[in-house]
Formats: C-alpha cells, sequence, structure tokens
C-alpha cells in the first residue's frame, strides 16, 4: 500500500492513530508515508518506488460528483448523500495492480476544482489543497479486514476471495475539520502493515 495519497500524493489504511510514520512492506519492499503528506512532492509514489528500482504507477478511474456513502460521510462530519468529489485510482507497483484506491472531498469546496477532472493534478493533490488553504494537522487511519467485492477482485485482477486489507483515512485540518477520507483495498496477501508512532 502506498500512504495516504497514492502516486499522485492523494491515497493506503483503520485504526485511529496519530502516525510518525509507516510502512508497507512487500517482501523486500519498504516504503514511508511522511512526503505523502507533504505539499510539492508531486508523484510521490513513482519517486518512492523509483528510489528501490521499481516502477510505481497509477491510473485515474473515476473523477465525478457523488453521493456520500454512509461510512464517508460519518467520517467527513456530513449527512449520508450529501454531494462528495470521488476520484479513484488503480495503484500498480512494476504494471502488477496491488491497490484501488478511493479519495473524497466535500463538493461543497472541490467540485470546481482539479480533484473533479480526470487527468494527473499538477503538483499533486495535496498541493492543489493546500493552495485552498486545507492543510493536515493529523490523520487518523482504520485498518480491518474483508472478502474483496466483485469491483475491486475485478480491478485488481485477482480471483482472490480471502480476507483483504481495507484501509480508511481520515485527514483533518489545524481547524478540526476532517476535509478528506480515503478508503483504500488490497488483497492481504500482497504484504503486512509496520506502523511507527511517537509516544505522547
Amino acid at each position: 500500500m502506498n500512504w495516504p495519497y497514492g502516486g499522485e500524493t492523494d491515497g493506503w489504511l483503520k485504526r485511529p492513530c496519530e502516525l510518525e510514520e509507516s510502512r508497507v512492506t512487500e517482501t523486500h519492499w519498504t516504503g514511508s508515508s511522511a512526503p505523502y503528506l507533504e505539499s510539492g512532492q508531486g508523484d510521490v509514489w513513482g519517486k518512492e518506488a523509483a528510489a528501490q528500482g521499481r516502477t510505481g504507477t497509477q491510473r485515474i478511474l473515476r473523477a465525478e460528483q457523488a453521493s456520500a456513502p454512509q461510512e464517508v460521510a460519518a467520517h467527513l462530519g456530513l449527512t449520508p448523500g450529501t454531494p462528495v468529489i470521488l476520484r479513484q485510482r488503480l495503484i500498480s507497483l512494476d504494471s502488477r495492480p496491488i491497490e484501488l484506491a478511493n479519495s473524497y472531498w466535500p463538493a461543497s469546496f472541490a467540485a470546481q476544482t482539479a480533484l473533479a477532472q480526470k487527468g494527473r493534478i499538477r503538483g499533486g493533490a495535496v498541493s492543489l489543497l493546500a493552495s485552498l488553504g486545507y492543510k493536515p494537522e493529523s490523520v487518523q487511519e482504520y485498518v480491518t479486514t474483508r472478502p474483496p467485492t466483485r469491483e475491486e477482485a475485478e480491478a485488481l485482477q485477482l480471483a482472490d476471495n480471502h480476507e483483504w486489507i481495507l484501509c480508511l483515512t481520515r485527514v483533518i485540518s489545524s481547524g478540526g475539520h476532517p476535509y478528506e477520507v480515503s478508503v483504500m483495498v488490497s488483497p492481504g496477501r500482497i504484504g503486512r502493515l509496520h506502523y511507527s508512532m511517537k509516544a505522547h
């Protein structure tokens, strides 16, 4: 899983915590989460994969206005069904799909931005959000497992009905307002999660 914003610096994660550093390991693969929260980083996933001698890419499958699912709405402090912008990405490593990521933002501020367009975002989503005044103060993450849906299995080209890792990331501004939720799924057999956190 790439963290928490995928290649264009948008979304891998379901358990509340304040992260100092997070890693995902696939065989001999380890990545850090910190760059994914910093604006001006561009294609973090591509750069991180390249540093390991591998190729990290992503494809935008959808970018459109949608109705907020119940869980997403709850984490954004919205009523279920409230308009949100949904951006769905297929994350790949060495041309192999490894994650399906859905990111959501309230349509009230995101509808007229590049988040709602299918093309890549110049400078990355984190930089775009920062330009709008939305900067991450804290991140809450929740990790669970469940069988994949048909859409998820087809997107990742796997006939795997075993437990998959489902990760939900909630990004909160300095004012304490949640402004982004990302829901990411990947086959559990791909790797393991390792968390490193500051003790308070």
